[in-house]
């Protein structure tokens, strides 16, 4: 075997006790064939209508592609390309869409990057370091997972006046980088991937604390900071109410408010906004495609003890 490939042993080469029976892999390959649906299947939706004008969503079947008249009448047949000239000269957009798009991977992107460093140097901290008032910190991050964020928006909204920092990126930025759930992962990985004797090897060849965290505790976390990130990231992106109250400058919208005031305040077609939504989700499928690797290993640390 070349050096450097990682050994995978077949199904086949396990003794018969531990092979799954031929009907406990039907019903495997049944439900992961079913899940799959389930979950692609709005997608394929949103594809379908994204492709159609307003008499084509309402009159034609809802998951087949729209034919040209239903009945008589006209039900605008394939209507791809006027939905995305129309998506971008409409009023409601003001030309802004690609602007929203952009402004969406800029906080999510910044946050994401923020939020990892903080939930592993906390991480690192409550792990290793045995300070007065550990169990408090511990305890409060436990609390902040339980919290729905929403109840925390009109606090945020309101420091944020005080500050003088509304319609300004940093009032999204921080409070999706300061991530209680990034900051449990990171204590998970941190006490998973980095060993007790690695740092006091460090700190007995006269490393500091800060050369051996950066050097050494960021290395050993990289697939762990990856999963952080993509969590932070979607959650960023996914953010809905955070945004809408801290700002009022369309410019600064990320895309999810700005296809929401398409719908609420103007009177576009609905194809045009399902475009939009659609395209609005490309970052993150390309995201999660080249980071994949590295997001099942960072998930799987600490599964296996050794």
């Amino acid at each position: 075997m070349p050096s450097g490939d990682t050994y995978r042993p077949s199904v086949n080469q396990y003794p018969p006790s531990l092979q799954p029976k031929a009907l406990t892999k039907i019903l495997t390959r049944v439900t992961l064939l079913l899940v799959a649906v389930y979950f692609m299947f709005p997608i394929y939706w949103l594809m379908v209508s994204a492709t159609k004008s307003d008499n084509g969503l309402i009159d034609s079947n809802g998951f087949w592609f729209a034919p040209q008249t239903v009945d008589g009448r006209d039900a605008g047949g394939f209507h791809l390309v006027e939905n995305y000239q129309g998506l971008m000269e409409t009023a409601a957009a003001g030309g802004h869409y690609w602007r929203w798009v952009l402004n969406s991977v800029f906080y999510s992107t910044a946050a994401a990057l923020l939020g990892v460093l903080i939930s592993v140097m906390a991480g690192y901290a409550l792990s290793k370091f045995k300070f007065r008032g550990s169990g408090v910190v511990q305890a409060a991050i436990m609390g902040g997972l339980l919290m729905p964020i929403a109840l925390l928006s009109v606090p945020l909204y309101l420091l944020f006046f005080q500050l003088g920092l509304l319609n300004n990126p940093l009032a999204v930025i921080i409070p999706s980088a300061v991530s209680p759930f990034g900051v449990f992962l990171g204590r998970v990985y941190v006490e998973a991937s980095v060993p007790n004797e690695l740092l006091e090897a460090a700190r007995i060849d006269g490393a500091g604390e800060f050369r051996i965290f950066f050097t050494m505790v960021l290395r050993l976390l990289a697939p762990a900071m990856v999963t952080i990130f993509l969590f932070i990231f979607v959650a960023t992106w996914n953010n809905f109410l955070l945004p809408l109250i801290m700002f009022t400058e369309p410019s600064l919208k990320p895309v999810t408010v700005g296809l929401y005031g398409m719908l609420a305040y103007f009177d576009p077609d609905k194809g045009q906004v399902l475009l939009g939504a659609l395209m609005a989700i490309l970052p993150v499928i390309i995201m999660f495609t080249f980071l994949q690797r590295y997001w099942r290993s960072g998930l799987a640390a600490g599964s296996v003890k050794g």
